[in-house]
């Protein structure tokens, strides 16, 4: 039974609303699917309804954005199952108040140099939390100034280095939440934490120090960021710790680097039952 539990909507910085992207799953045949949208439990409870249409289960989730201080990197955390969401919700509205005045630094200075209007961004990010950079790409490639989202035009607004919203960019992870902090809150709320794409953010060595003290329950193999050989050694070391392996597509629909479909990496069926019959307990 295919199971995807890795996906976000218009909530965060995917293209398709809740809606669109559990209909979706039906039509791939995911009959269990987690909306993962970043430092946001929004889509709970109309997730759960929608679901129940489509003959989809939806599993409660979101993606925590945190810091790895000792590599000075940042880091995702998967949080499954939370029993009392509402201990999480103070950590949502910190990251995504600081996300949304980030956002709002970057569309201005974007308007400085390219014009285009305010309202030409904010209708592509009305329905997330913050604004994000693809939707500011988003409202660029409507007024002809681009026609890819992540090209040359990309680089020159967003890279780190030198571009033009350079110092927002270095300046991301300041509102970013410690990952242990992060880890045991979601302890707290009864829920389950699960290290997304390791590979994103080089993060296995993090990943070993948190198993080894208990401080986290799985980490994401199946992703489309790391090979064979990487999903290799990551396997071998979520079964040195019993950590949970999980697998999901990480859709963002339109706004994804390259294309990826729902469905196209899922979790195993036994990782799974660990996740639906986790007995976590909220402090």
């Amino acid at each position: 039974m295919k199971a995807d539990l890795h996906c976000h909507t218009t909530i965060s910085d995917g293209s398709l609303g809740i809606s669109d992207v559990i209909r979706q799953a039906d039509r791939d045949n995911v009959r269990y699917l987690a909306i993962t949208d970043h430092d946001s439990l929004a889509s709970l409870s109309r997730a759960a309804v929608l679901g129940k249409r489509y003959n989809v289960t939806v599993i409660p989730a979101a993606e925590f954005s945190a810091f790895d201080p000792e590599r000075g990197r940042k880091v995702h955390i998967l949080c499954y199952m939370p029993q009392k969401p509402d201990r999480l919700e103070g950590l949502c509205l910190r990251t995504s108040e600081g996300r949304m005045k980030l956002g709002k630094s970057m569309a201005m200075k974007v308007l400085e140099k390219y014009p285009i209007t305010l309202e030409s961004i904010l209708r592509y990010s009305a329905g997330s939390k913050a604004i994000y950079k693809c939707h500011i790409m988003h409202a660029l490639m409507d007024y002809g100034y681009t026609t890819d989202l992540y090209g040359s035009v990309y680089s020159e607004i967003f890279d780190a280095a030198d571009g033009l919203c350079a110092d927002e960019v270095r300046s991301e992870a300041d509102f970013y939440p410690e990952v242990r902090f992060v880890t045991k809150l979601i302890k707290a709320s009864g829920g389950i934490s699960i290290m997304s794409h390791p590979k994103v953010y080089d993060s296995m060595d993090l990943l070993e120090e948190l198993a080894k003290d208990g401080c986290i329950d799985g980490a994401e193999v199946w992703h489309s960021s790391a090979d064979e050989r990487y999903r290799s050694e990551l396997t071998d070391l979520c079964a040195q710790y019993n950590l949970i392996t999980t697998g999901g597509s990480d859709f963002h629909g339109f706004y994804n680097h390259y294309a990826i479909q729902i469905g196209s990496n899922t979790t195993p069926e036994d990782s799974l039952n660990r996740i639906l019959n986790f007995k976590g307990k909220a402090l």
